[in-house]
Parts: C-alpha cells; sequence; structure tokens
C-alpha cells in the first residue's frame, strides 16, 4: 500500500531548508536548482495536505449540522485529494517530478494508424489541459493522407514525466475503418515515446561524431506551430538511431537548439528503459511499455472498450477515453509498478 508520509515529507524539508540557508548554495548551480525544486514541490503537497486535514476537520464537525448538499462536494474535493497524494507518493524515479517530452508515430496500419497517430495527439492535449499542464507541439509531420506520421508535444506541470510514463508503448486501435470503400474493420497501431524534458544543464553528452543534422522547410497544414521558413531542423543521433525533428522555433539556430534538447531527453528516457527492464529481469518479471505488444486496446467496433494490457483495467466509454479521461489507466498502471517493485 502506497501511502503519503507528511512527517517524513516535513523532515525532509527540514534538511532541504538547512542546505538553502548556506552561504556557499549556489556555488554548485545545477545542483542548487535541483534542490530548490525539490524544496518547492515539498512545500506544495504539504500545503495540499494541510487543506485536505482543513476539509476533513470540516466534514467531521459539519456532520449532523449541515445539509448533507453541502458536505457533498466537500467531500468529492477530499476524496480526489486523497487520490491525488497517493499518486505524489508513487514517484521517486530520477526525472519524476519534471517535465516531459511525449512523441507519437504512427506504426502499422498505413491511412488508418496515420489517423490513429492524430487521435492519440488530440487525446493526450485534451488530458494535459483537464489536469492543468502546459503543451507546445514542437513538430509534427502529416500522414500521406490523412492524419500524421508523428508528433513530438512538450508537457510542463509537477510529476508529468512520472504521470506519463504509464502511456509508452504501443497503442492498438479496432474500428470500422472510414477510410475502406466495404467499410471493413481495421486494426492500426501508434507508438507512444515518452521522455524526461532535461534542463540544458543536464549531464546527457552527446559527442558531434555521433549525430547528423540536416535542414528542411517545414512542412504540414499550417496553424500556429509551423513555420514556413527553410529552419527546420532533423537531428539523427547514429548509434542509438534515434531521430529528432523540431520545426515550430523562428529559426534555424532555435530548432537546433530545442532539437539537441530533445535528442538528450530521448537518450535519457532509452537510459532509463534499459534500467528499468533490468530490474524488470532480475524480479523475474518482464519489462513492458516500450514496443512489442500493445499496451493498450482501443476498440470501437464491433463493442466499446478500452483495457490496458499490463494491469487489465478497463471502460466501456471509448469516447470518454478518447477526449482525455484516462487518469484510472494512469493510476492503476502507477499502483502496479510500486506493488512490483516493492
Amino acid at each position: 500500500m502506497v501511502t503519503f508520509d507528511p512527517a517524513s515529507l516535513k523532515a525532509r524539508l527540514a534538511e532541504l531548508e538547512t542546505e538553502l540557508n548556506k552561504p556557499d548554495f549556489w556555488n554548485d548551480q545545477q545542483r542548487a536548482a535541483r534542490l530548490s525544486a525539490e524544496h518547492q514541490r515539498g512545500q506544495r503537497k504539504l500545503e495540499r495536505y494541510d487543506a485536505l486535514v482543513s476539509s476533513v476537520e470540516f466534514l467531521q464537525e459539519g456532520a449532523g449540522s449541515f445539509p448533507e448538499e453541502e458536505l457533498v462536494p466537500v467531500l468529492r474535493e477530499v476524496q480526489g485529494e486523497l487520490g491525488r497524494l497517493q499518486e505524489d507518493a508513487l514517484f521517486s524515479g530520477e526525472y519524476d517530478a519534471g517535465d516531459a517530452v511525449l512523441a507519437i508515430q504512427a506504426d502499422a496500419g498505413g491511412t488508418d494508424a496515420q489517423d490513429w497517430a492524430e487521435i492519440l495527439l488530440r487525446m493526450y492535449l485534451r488530458w494535459a489541459e483537464q489536469r492543468g499542464f502546459k503543451t507546445e507541439v514542437i513538430d509534427q509531420s502529416p500522414g500521406e493522407e490523412y492524419g500524421i506520421k508523428s508528433a513530438t508535444v512538450t508537457v510542463r506541470g509537477e510529476n508529468a514525466y512520472g504521470i506519463l510514463k504509464a502511456e509508452r508503448g504501443k497503442h492498438r486501435l479496432v474500428r470500422l475503418s472510414p477510410f475502406d470503400q466495404a467499410n471493413r474493420r481495421h486494426t492500426s497501431f501508434a507508438q507512444v515515446i515518452v521522455a524526461p524534458l532535461l534542463d540544458e544543464a543536464a549531464a546527457v553528452e552527446i559527442d558531434d561524431d555521433d549525430i547528423r543534422i540536416d535542414t528542411f522547410r517545414s512542412s504540414g497544414a499550417g496553424g500556429q506551430h509551423v513555420n514556413k521558413t527553410d529552419s527546420a531542423v532533423r537531428i539523427t543521433h547514429m548509434p542509438s538511431g534515434i531521430v529528432v525533428s523540431v520545426q515550430n522555433e523562428r529559426s534555424q539556430a532555435a530548432n537546433k537548439e530545442t532539437a539537441m534538447k530533445i535528442l538528450r531527453s530521448r537518450l535519457a528516457e532509452k537510459a532509463e528503459a534499459e534500467r528499468e527492464s533490468e530490474l524488470a529481469r532480475e524480479r523475474g518479471g518482464v519489462s513492458m511499455g516500450f514496443g512489442g505488444s500493445a499496451v493498450r486496446s482501443y476498440v470501437l467496433h464491433p463493442y466499446t472498450q478500452v483495457k490496458d494490457a499490463r494491469t487489465g483495467f478497463e471502460v466501456g466509454n471509448a469516447q470518454g477515453v478518447l477526449d482525455g479521461d484516462l487518469d484510472g489507466f494512469i493510476r492503476a498502471y502507477l499502483l502496479q509498478t510500486a506493488g512490483d517493485a516493492q
């Protein structure tokens, strides 16, 4: 059972405050920034916990004194906040508390897969908006007829990477294809890749001889994320095969800077995936979420259901999920992985 421990958090905050008050604290700016961010996150969690305690006390004192309709909204808020505090306790990875890079790539299924990739992009943007996260589409490659071949999005907010790790892997769609004149059922796949969005000072070294940089003209249907110059940049990291494209910045230099940042993030994600796979082997399990079989299936015909292959969590309201209702799947995955690690 994963719990929120306010006493341990208060003790950690006291340790951090001692560090923050040392005269030489800012001599190591990278360490100082990391500890300052941890201190701010811890303070926010403690403030939320104190507000939760106040709400619980109000419910205890109000029982029998206030009309039920006045207490029900407070009870719902308490239940929601308890879930979020439990979720917070699940994050222990090096990058979990920080921002994320979300990449979506059309996989097997032709035009249907490219359409499916665009549906997933919409789903994640809606989910992020509902969570209060800030997003920016930094690259989008249009499909040959419909949809997109790929898209890359930055997601900024507390625990964004720790939460989005639950979405890594292949996502499978089963539906009556709108691109099939015979209206037959088709299965298509899209790959979701999630990496921590690293600061420029993050220690991920890239040898200049290991990368190839190409420039090209931005493509797509237009909109706020697409410019019209030859400033788009594609960086290929030859040892890993990772390719990163950025085209929404104002200049080639800015696109290159952002692309290098994303590449460092993807390399950090690759290293973390390898560590998780090794831990899974040591525990006698199988690491899932980085390829292979679908981690989640979205069935729209002949019935509607979304089911996660890793946790067994499922819902019948497929459209609700495609509209961004992902928290049930994410929480089930985080609870399972936390239990596996114990």
